[in-house]
């Protein structure tokens, strides 16, 4: 009893330091158990194994929008982070943007920087503005290292609970792997990613619309895009949709951000 109690005291102390980092533009404080590195050796692998498998689309319209939006968003968002002196934020991320045909309303972006929209998306987002709305929300989640906090909450949790054990020691390990498979419902025939928690959720709608912002995208088509979801029936409801707050909640939140996002744009111009 007394080793378990020390080593759990151990691994608190260690989750401390670790801990001593911040989210890009919101400063809130998070735990990274894991490299940038480890995160995109998992990520890449991840993918290309779900890519050999999905059928990319053949609307070649649709995928020349998503393609030069995601360049356009990811190209500004690198330069106003080296103004800053923050390119390290970008760090173990290579962005890469596919249109894959299936019905799903979804979008996601992997860790490492993979962003993939669903056809089944598309109709909501017939514009580049409204594009840029998803992609930047998704494009977020990857910026913010959600993908590696979540991962290291359930290593602790894990560990804790004596499931893996030692998986902190061993995060390169196979146990890496076990965990970001059941972090990212790899393998899944319906949902690739799990949901993200609504704090995540939320702060990827904040930052997403600081990245449309820095890229000069219309972010008043954010809270537009929103009431239009709410506005379809049940159908058109992403699952990537399904743990993020209503879409009264979120709209009144991106409205509330609306002047610190003209505030940045107004930097890079």
């Amino acid at each position: 009893m007394r080793r378990t109690i020390g080593f759990l005291a151990c691994l608190a102390s260690v989750a401390l330091v670790i801990a001593c980092s911040s989210v890009a533009f919101t400063g809130r404080n998070r735990m990274l158990l894991y490299s940038d590195s480890e995160i995109a050796s998992l990520s890449n692998e991840s993918y290309n194994e779900m890519m050999t498998t999905a059928k990319v689309s053949d609307n070649k319209a649709q995928a020349a929008m998503i393609q030069e939006v995601g360049e356009r968003i990811t190209t500004a968002l690198t330069k106003y982070l080296a103004s800053k002196g923050e390119l390290s934020l970008l760090e173990g991320i290579n962005w890469s943007f596919r249109l894959v045909s299936d019905d799903q309303v979804n979008a996601f972006c992997m860790p490492g920087g993979q962003v993939v929209f669903y056809e089944g998306i598309m109709p909501l987002l017939d514009t580049p503005d409204l594009v840029a709305v998803v992609m930047g929300h998704e494009i977020a989640h990857a910026l913010a290292r959600h993908g590696n906090e979540r991962m290291s909450q359930q290593a602790l949790s894990s560990v804790v609970g004596a499931v893996t054990g030692q998986v902190v020691e061993q995060k390169t390990s196979q146990n890496g792997r076990i965990l970001f498979e059941a972090a990212f419902a790899v393998g899944s025939e319906y949902c690739y990613l799990l949901p993200y928690s609504r704090k995540h959720e939320s702060e990827a709608d904040e930052i997403g619309l600081y990245i449309m912002a820095i890229a000069g995208y219309d972010i008043t088509q954010a809270p537009v895009l929103w009431k239009r979801m709410s506005q379809n029936n049940s159908q058109y409801v992403p699952e990537f949709m399904s743990t993020h707050p209503s879409d009264a909640t979120r709209i009144k939140n991106l409205e509330k951000h609306m002047d610190r996002a003209r505030k940045i744009a107004s930097e890079v111009q």
